[in-house]
């Protein structure tokens, strides 16, 4: 991008406003970090350490093998893996042997999983031993040819690895044995039958390497294209931001599961480009990750604010050392100011709100780490990246601080939507990607978003965004974690609703303390007018509150109590 914008004169002169990428295919920066880094840890996990040179030798074997199979150039290998070695050799691997990657979540059920392998024409998956139930139920209903199954203790040192069947036992209640066949392999069998001289197949940077599927909040999720231009452009976008990140020497918390699009741009695919040390987390423990985080010394830390939120909550925070940290890029979800100044008085390290999309490989914007920033802003668009607010009725670019649609335009931005082109005309026009995001910018190229065109509440006629609403609940003591949400209201047309969660030590405040409260830093038709307190609120795996999940438990409680009458 050569055009000046009001956001480049902030940008300091160790990040350029824009980049000679470097147009490998991303497995190929595994082959290039191996040999400058060969003995340096890639992985951490359990206890357990990986180099690059054996991660780089495992994924050409698993290559290798998926070749022997009959995989073919552009064929889909679904990959079903919580974080641990085998999800990042199997990504690396499948890219090497020419194959378009499907990440899959692990918590996916059996009719999520049958959609979506049938979506993407899947005709390989790698899966975990106790996934194995739920993809054999849905095998004959899918393109499914060859399913290849991992375990956890395959990769745990001695004597972990002894012991966790008995974890295993007792946490699904049963020991899941496989009978390999010709479309049923092992790991193990993987490992000792791959090559690990496989020379990688040839394919050209504008060519698929993955598709990502979107949540789906609303219809069926799709399948978002995106080829190794785009994911390798936004992990070098990545490192200009993180500039005083030195290659080879950084260590990354992989809390963020690796088949969200976040945690496989920022910790994975970025960790390969530049020698970073992996620490891999199966799922986020908060205890866990305070005891990881003392013990390993992580530099960065990528993360969303309810990771943040459930560290700084944890009853035992002040035991741990977490002034390791340096860097965290906050990403999924808007990050309250209260979580970020919480977070760095525990660190002393900088904690920044970025904004990104499945569609844009995910990062588009984010504050500066070490310049200036704006708390409450998503910052300012990263390098290559134009952005613009767009009028909702007339289509135009809007003026400084007025609310439209969020536009953004740049090498991140995905190819379209797979075998769905009438959604891809919807929302990409030429070139510009349309974020279904409200928000505007700021008179010194700073973006703020509002909300979700379909979350914003409109009562009374007027226009309420829920994370204004949001942001006063964080600032009251009492707040762990808090969400609002637009409900039916017979007089204004909908209502503002606030679901919360009360911190341990705070469970007799009322919805008196709290209506004071917002009253005094809110408009009056902003306030709540009901209070839900809750234990917990649904999340995503990466963490992003499901808004739209208590409407509807709110809307199905309505229509059963109308059923009832």
């Amino acid at each position: 991008m050569t055009e000046t914008r009001r956001w480049h004169t902030h940008y300091p002169d160790a990040i350029p406003l824009s980049i000679a990428y470097d147009e490998k295919p991303l497995h190929g920066f595994l082959e290039l970090t191996a040999k400058k880094f060969p003995k340096k840890k890639a992985l951490h996990f359990m206890g357990k350490e990986l180099t690059y040179t054996e991660v780089f030798l495992q994924a050409r074997k698993t290559a290798s093998y998926l070749k022997s199979l009959g995989l073919q150039k552009g064929d889909r290998v679904a990959i079903m893996l919580p974080n641990c070695p085998q999800a990042v050799i199997s990504y690396y691997g499948a890219l090497m042997a020419g194959a378009i990657v499907v990440q899959t979540n692990p918590l996916y059920k059996e009719r999520e999983l049958e959609y979506q392998l049938n979506d993407s024409g899947a005709s390989f998956i790698i899966c975990l031993d106790v996934l194995f139930p739920r993809v054999s139920n849905v095998r004959n209903d899918t393109d499914l040819k060859h399913i290849i199954v991992t375990r956890i203790k395959d990769y745990l040192p001695f004597p972990k690895n002894l012991i966790y069947p008995f974890i295993q036992r007792k946490e699904y209640k049963r020991i899941v044995e496989i009978e390999p066949s010709e479309d049923t392999h092992n790991w193990e069998t993987v490992m000792n039958n791959g090559d690990e001289s496989f020379v990688p197949v040839t394919v050209a940077k504008e060519d698929l390497a993955l598709l990502q599927y979107t949540g789906g909040t609303t219809g069926h999720p799709k399948g978002v294209m995106l080829t190794h231009s785009n994911l390798a452009a936004n992990c070098q976008m990545s490192r200009k931001w993180l500039y005083r990140a030195t290659p080879g020497e950084e260590t990354i918390m992989g809390v963020l599961p690796f088949f969200h699009v976040y945690g496989m741009t920022a910790v994975m695919n970025m960790s390969i480009m530049y020698g970073f040390k992996m620490i891999l987390m199966p799922k986020f423990d908060a205890g866990n990750v305070l005891k990881t985080i003392h013990k390993q010394k992580p530099t960065m830390f990528p993360g969303a604010p309810t990771i943040y939120v459930g560290l700084l909550n944890h009853p035992d925070l002040k035991k741990y050392d977490l002034s390791s940290i340096e860097a965290c890029i906050s990403g999924s979800a808007p990050l309250p100011g209260e979580v970020q100044n919480q977070f760095e008085n525990v660190t002393n390290g900088r904690l920044v709100e970025g904004y990104g999309l499945t569609e844009t490989s995910p990062v588009t914007h984010a504050n500066f780490v070490w310049e200036k920033r704006v708390t409450g802003s998503i910052g300012v668009p990263w390098p290559d990246t134009d952005a613009k607010i767009v009028d909702m009725e007339s289509g135009d670019e809007a003026e400084v601080g007025e609310v439209g649609e969020l536009a953004v335009k740049g090498p991140q931005v995905m190819q379209g939507y797979w075998n769905n082109q009438e959604e891809t005309e919807r929302v990409l026009k030429d070139g510009w990607f349309f974020t279904g995001d409200m928000g505007y910018m700021d008179e010194h190229g700073f973006f703020y978003i509002s909300d979700r065109k379909k979350d914003m509440i409109i009562a009374g006629g007027y226009n309420i965004y829920p994370r204004e609403v949001e942001e006063v609940l964080y600032e009251h003591e009492a707040v762990q974690e808090a969400v609002v949400a637009g409900v039916p209201d017979p007089y204004r047309g909908e209502t503002v609703k606030a679901y919360v969660v009360l911190k341990s030590d705070y469970k007799d405040v009322t919805e008196k303390d709290f209506d004071e409260f917002c009253r005094s830093r809110l408009a009056a038709f902003k306030v709540p007018r009901i209070y839900e307190f809750r234990n917990e609120l649904p999340k995503t795996a990466v963490g992003k509150i499901l808004r739209r999940k208590l409407v509807e438990e709110d809307k199905e409680k309505m229509e059963a109590k109308g059923a009832e009458v």
